[in-house]
């Protein structure tokens, strides 16, 4: 079923040195929602575009048949959806379609990766040949179609040649006492580096595609906590200080970090987070119910967006992009997959 939503702006509160002022452009992006026939229980999450059809893939997370632990199709046209049920334990974490049309997903519970012939059904599974490693996460295609990949329990960043289907796994260095630096979220810049976030700590890591290196840069704050991640096509790294409610931005060239105080202040708990065609950064702030849809301009340094994403017990863990249609597309578990439309904002200079 396609819904469309209502929305708001939320004006209250806005009184951080960044927040949207009375010269701001205030924007509600329309919003529309397909409802998963399978309900919540499953926490359908993480929706991608294919680049060969628009079709919209998306991973119910949670539980198994017939609520969760599947990856299913919307043609975003007639709101029809497939499900294709995994193996029992897989529990996917995330899906992305690669440029064949096939969509590969993450086994966060059985230390796997798949890939769907959504034509056919027909799915194959590889297994991590390091038995460390069991939970992998969140995933990033390179330009010749290899996967990088995170697991954020077992401290791992992992690398998937699809020709030869081998893995290579990094593990970031351990803070004392620590477990894992939870890597979380993981993007390509423009020369083929995987940048992600080293959760359990205040760095963001990268590592070099050839030598594999890993290296680290320090952020705002002892205390940050980094928890998703994006990337502007002049290749600054943007991610969301889920601790301390800021949005912050790493210029790998020089090493410089700046942040801003997100309208929703401290206890905002930004988590998903994409950056559109024009290099603007929408941000989703969990922290209060409903959550709240923030848009950023770089250009100007000011929040332009404040808007209330309807949804009852709903919170907004990713969000994907898709260029063709400039709309991006987010799950949550008030069990809809949205899409919302940005094509037809334009800011003020």
């Amino acid at each position: 079923m396609i819904r469309t939503r209502a929305f708001a702006l939320v004006l209250a509160g806005l009184v951080a040195p960044a927040a949207i002022s009375a010269q701001s452009t205030l924007i509600a992006p329309p919003m529309q929602d397909y409802v998963v026939p399978w309900g919540r229980e499953g926490r359908p999450r993480d929706p991608s575009v294919s680049p060969v059809d628009g079709a919209i893939f998306f991973v119910g997370q949670a539980g198994e048949a017939p609520s969760g632990n599947y990856v299913a199709r919307i043609d975003p046209k007639t709101g029809e959806f497939r499900k294709y049920q995994l193996a029992p334990g897989t529990n996917p974490h995330t899906c992305l379609v690669d440029s064949k049309g096939m969509v590969w997903y993450t086994g966060n519970r059985n230390g796997t990766l798949g890939k769907i012939d959504p034509k056919t059904g027909e799915i194959t599974v590889y297994k991590l040949t390091d038995s460390t490693v069991r939970d992998p996460h969140t995933m990033v295609f390179d330009k010749d179609g290899n996967v990088w990949f995170t697991a954020q329990q077992t401290n791992a960043i992992g690398f998937f040649n699809v020709k030869t289907e081998q893995f290579r796994i990094v593990k970031p260095p351990l803070p004392q006492g620590a477990r894992s630096t939870n890597p979380y979220g993981i993007v390509l810049d423009s020369k083929g580096r995987p940048w992600f976030n080293l959760f359990n700590t205040n760095m963001i890591g990268t590592i070099d595609p050839v030598t594999f290196e890993l290296k680290t840069y320090p952020l705002a704050s002892d205390s940050t906590r980094n928890r998703r991640i994006a990337i502007t096509s002049d290749d600054k790294v943007y991610y969301t200080d889920y601790r301390r409610g800021r949005l912050g931005m790493l210029d790998p060239a020089t090493g410089k970090v700046t942040d801003w105080a997100l309208p929703g202040g401290a206890a905002s708990l930004p988590y998903g987070m994409i950056i559109d065609d024009q290099n603007r950064v929408w941000v989703a702030e969990t922290g209060s119910q409903p959550n709240k849809l923030v848009g950023f301009d770089p250009k100007s340094g000011r929040f332009f967006s404040n808007t209330i994403i309807p949804g009852e017990r709903n919170t907004v863990r990713h969000m994907f992009f898709d260029p063709k249609t400039k709309q991006f597309w987010f799950g949550n578990d008030a069990g809809t997959i949205t899409k919302v439309n940005v094509s037809s904002i334009k800011l003020a200079m």
